[in-house]
């Protein structure tokens, strides 16, 4: 079971970056808006908004297929940590019963966040990735 749970939790981890980095090529109003919603701003030029989405979907087809973990989960950690600390609010209160501007469709980014976290700490027993069948 745990094979499975882990090839489970890095393709669906991994995939979630693909889908956000493809997004910010193929709909960069999209991607410029959350700039400025979550990142104070920051990188909301399209070049800017192309570039980071296609390194985005690139670290994610990366940790799908399970190569150059130990250089890749890293990245991922730093990057599902970032997208926490940008929507802390639904993380804390996902229903803004407290906190204004948070929504309960963001909490999940805690769950990637976490999932980043057992998948680095795991790594030596994800079997069914291809550095494991490089060896």
């Amino acid at each position: 079971m745990k094979r499975w749970g882990l090839l489970l939790l890095r393709v669906s981890t991994g995939w979630l970056l693909v889908m956000w980095g493809l997004d910010k090529i193929v709909n960069v109003e999209h991607g410029q808006r959350v700039a400025e919603s979550f990142y104070l701003g920051l990188g909301t030029q399209a070049i800017v908004q192309n570039a980071l989405g296609g390194l985005e979907a690139l670290l994610g087809l990366l940790v799908v297929l399970g190569l150059w973990r130990k250089r890749v989960y890293p990245v991922m950690f730093v990057v599902l940590l970032i997208t926490a600390l940008a929507v802390w609010k639904s993380i804390l209160d996902p229903w803004g019963w407290v906190l204004e501007g948070s929504q309960v469709l963001f909490y999940p980014s805690l769950i990637a966040f976490a999932g980043s976290m057992v998948l680095w700490g795991t790594m030596d027993e994800d079997e069914m990735t291809l550095d494991a069948r490089r060896g």
